[in-house]
């Protein structure tokens, strides 16, 4: 692996510094009410709106959002952006609709929800989806990206970059669980913004000021809506097909959903989801312009990938690199750590239990908890060095395929669940098998450019949802057999300082979106 930048003593300071810190504040946030035991999974139910907010977010900010945004930024500008201001109504419906029936029905998982919903099978099936898609997306993927950056920095193996990254974000995990991850996100969040900031307004200034970045770039790169023929972004498959990805990230994955379910309440969940879409806000500033501002200074640059880190080095004065190890580490700490919690709570609270011990008590759970942290970063860790095999892809567009071929049956079962009483259980059961098949089989077809070649994977989406969603009106009308029982949930009472939290940002988006089409 190549090193791309220098490392001074000040940067080593800086980098010993900041996990000096992140353990002092992992301590008090895990340790600091060791008498209460409760819920290791879900922080006692006691999580704000700020660092609810900040933890999905965090979640959400890995290493592709770092890297590849910032390489999607050096290739064609803010197109890429969909995938982050696109996500506000998603997280408006998490709030409005999922989060209600989540928190009214009390459960620790969303396969518990299901299970609840239509039965222990489906509960079943979901929890190992669940399983499976964190090792692979959240923790193999993640933990690569994040490994390639390091190595680059710091000219050690890659495979020892992954495994002293998984190291530290397992001891965090499995010291303090989701109370640990959300209070130490509070602080790497934030520094993460200060960083962030700090390395585009230095790049600003490089360049020539902000007159200069919008007269210097192509027109094209201020266009949020791309041609019907653009090859990564047409207009038309991110409005239809990202609404699939959307609904079931934002409403549906464990560990985008976790931090709502350790809520103290339902105007908390509700206040952090909306804080979440605030912060969304910030994802193209702070992520893509960076690769817009490399491409200015660096328009030669062989290979985008490399454009976050190389304009860090071509703005940043020697010292302060040790600020963008910190922000990378912080990113890929919240991330890893919130996805090997919820790998914790599925398995622990949708699969030990219900299936080997029932009678587990508290000290048992956490005991558990803490054992399937350790297997499953020991696990990702193989996951992400088999990845390093894997050549020639686009990381953005990898994950967000992956995605997109893995969304349609939970997005399609899940949307049923809340909004339709008549929903069958048997439907649901075999759209989570066999739609599951079908969807991921189309993916690997896809991939290997035996069907469909030619098409935009987020049609594909689109249509795989459509037909899972057919599927299941059709057979529960016909069958005439209803899930098991309808959940009760919180009544939405909303007050109205959330209400106009909510309104402001919708009117915003409405504002971000004209003024980016056809700039």
């Amino acid at each position: 692996m190549r090193t791309l930048v220098e490392l001074s003593t000040l940067d080593i300071i800086i980098f010993v510094a900041y996990l000096v810190i992140l353990g002092l504040v992992a301590a008090w946030a895990s340790f600091g009410n060791r008498k209460k035991e409760g819920n290791l999974f879900l922080a006692n139910k006691s999580l704000g709106w700020f660092a609810i907010g900040l933890t999905m977010w965090g979640t959400n900010v890995g290493p592709s959002m770092l890297i590849a945004n910032a390489s999607s930024g050096f290739e064609g500008g803010i197109a890429a952006g969909n995938f982050s201001w696109y996500a506000f109504p998603f997280i408006m419906l998490l709030a409005f609709v999922f989060a209600p029936r989540y928190l009214g029905a009390k459960v620790t998982t969303l396969p518990e929800y299901m299970g609840k919903r239509f039965g222990e099978q489906t509960r079943n099936y979901i929890a190992w989806y669940s399983i499976l898609t964190i090792l692979i997306s959240w923790l193999g993927l993640t933990l690569f990206s994040g490994g390639v950056f390091m190595a680059q920095l710091l000219a050690i193996p890659l495979w020892a970059c992954i495994a002293i990254l998984v190291a530290v974000s397992a001891l965090f995990t499995m010291a303090g669980g989701l109370k640990a991850i959300a209070y130490t996100n509070v602080y790497q969040m934030l520094l993460l913004i200060g960083v962030s900031v700090l390395l585009v307004v230095m790049g600003i200034n490089k360049v020539g000021g902000l007159g200069s970045v919008v007269r210097d770039t192509p027109v094209e790169f201020w266009n949020l809506f791309r041609p019907l023929d653009d090859k990564d972004f047409p207009w038309l498959a991110i409005l239809v097909g990202y609404p699939v990805m959307g609904v079931w990230f934002w409403c549906t994955d464990q560990s985008m959903v976790q931090s709502v379910l350790g809520a103290k309440n339902l105007k908390e969940g509700q206040k952090g989801a909306n804080f979440c879409a605030w912060l969304k806000l910030l994802d193209i500033p702070l992520f893509i312009l960076p690769g817009i501002l490399c491409f200015l200074l660096l328009p030669g640059l062989a290979n985008s990938t490399d454009s976050y880190l190389q304009l860090v080095n071509a703005v940043f004065p020697s010292g302060l690199m040790g600020l963008v190890i910190v922000v990378m580490v912080a990113a890929l700490i919240s991330t890893i750590g919130s996805a090997l919690n919820s790998l914790s709570t599925v398995f622990t609270m949708d699969i030990y239990i219900k299936k080997f011990r029932p009678d587990a008590g508290d000290s048992n759970i956490r005991t558990i908890g803490r054992w399937v942290v350790l297997i499953g970063a020991l696990i990702s860790v193989f996951l992400a060095i088999g990845i390093t095999y894997i050549q020639g892809l686009s990381f953005f567009n990898i994950f967000q395929s992956v995605l997109g071929f893995l969304a349609p049956p939970m997005a399609a079962s899940f949307l049923f669940a809340a909004f339709w009483k008549k929903t069958s259980t048997q439907a649901i059961n075999l759209v989570l098998t066999v739609g599951t098949a079908f969807s991921i089989g189309t993916g690997i077809l896809y991939y290997t450019g035996l069907i469909f070649s030619g098409m935009h994977y987020l049609y594909l989406s689109f249509f795989i949802f459509v037909v899972l969603a057919l599927f299941i009106f059709i057979w529960s009308m016909a069958t005439s057999k209803p899930s098991l029982q309808t959940m009760e949930y919180v009544p939405i009472k909303v007050s109205k300082g959330v209400k106009l939290a909510w309104g402001i940002l919708v009117l915003c988006m409405i504002g971000v979106y004209l003024f980016f089409n056809g700039f």
